[in-house]
């Protein structure tokens, strides 16, 4: 630490490295934006935080290895399969010399991250066990509201959502900033969330769950998901820095993205779509 108390490095980064929602896709309509199932990295000095362990994971876990990171912590949003399907590839877990410690609190009072983690990566639907990690382990439930510490001076909220089977939204703060993601969670008409809006007050920059269009919510009400127009409601009220839209439909094309991120940015100054790759200074 410095005499002012600030960490010696004050680097606050967020790198996107999954931003699609409900399965992966590839092809010509969706290089852009990518196809990467939710994963996203925030950097607080030389701390790095996971959320999600979407396809997008195995990535982050071969370039964060390759600069030297051994010491991680994923922080679960929910486990449907777009969240956990590249748990099982997350390469450090495997390997003797790295720490990770997992963290959990959507299901807390019926199944423990420990249990979540070992009904999930087990045959048959994947050929080993976590008994076969060789890095050091560590399993973390909380509750819904709970605030965790991870490493001194960083502290994390934490908020239910509205999603089968339960969410959890994340407000990072770090050194005077803060990063909210808030994915996996459904809105009702005319109404803002009090606890989205308690995660995002004031905060420099939110990601947000932007799965539908607005006139698709009737179709798909109950599925647990929101839109673009929600997100830019609760920004404003929020008084937030900037929102980036995420866990886009897998049917969402290059185009029709950019078309949002276009028309988003003249409504609210902030607002963009986030993109597989993207890394965002706060």
């Amino acid at each position: 630490m410095t005499e002012e108390g600030r960490s010696e490095n004050p680097l606050f980064q967020v790198r996107c490295w999954g931003v699609r929602g409900t399965m992966p896709i590839c092809g010509d309509a969706f290089r852009r934006f990518g196809g990467n199932t939710i994963c996203i990295e925030v950097r607080c000095g030389d701390h790095v935080l996971l959320f999600d362990a979407g396809t997008g994971l195995p990535n982050a876990a071969r370039e964060l290895a390759a600069e030297g990171v051994t010491d991680f912590n994923l922080f679960f949003s929910h486990c449907h399969y777009d969240h956990i399907s590249g748990l099982p590839f997350f390469k450090p877990m495997y390997l003797p010399g790295y720490s990770v410690s997992f963290w959990s609190g959507h299901l807390a009072g019926k199944m423990t991250t420990r249990e979540m983690i070992c009904a999930f990566i087990q045959p048959p639907w994947f050929p080993v066990g976590p008994d076969i990690c060789a890095a050091k382990m560590g399993m973390n439930d909380f509750r819904a509201g709970d605030v965790l510490e991870p490493h001194p001076g960083i502290r994390i909220k934490t908020g239910g959502l509205a999603h089968p089977g339960g969410s959890i939204g994340y407000r990072i703060e770090w050194e005077g900033r803060s990063v909210a993601i808030i994915t996996d969670t459904e809105h009702v008409p005319d109404e803002l969330d009090p606890t989205v809006l308690d995660l995002i007050r004031n905060v420099d920059l939110f990601f947000y769950d932007t799965t539908y269009l607005e006139d698709e919510m009737d179709t798909y009400r109950g599925y647990g998901h929101s839109t673009w127009e929600q997100a830019i409601k609760l920004a404003k009220a929020a008084n937030a820095g900037r929102v980036g839209f995420i866990h886009h439909a897998p049917t969402r094309t290059d185009d029709e993205l950019s078309a949002i991120d276009t028309l988003a940015a003249k409504r609210f100054k902030g607002a963009f779509c986030a993109f597989d790759g993207q890394v965002i200074d706060v």
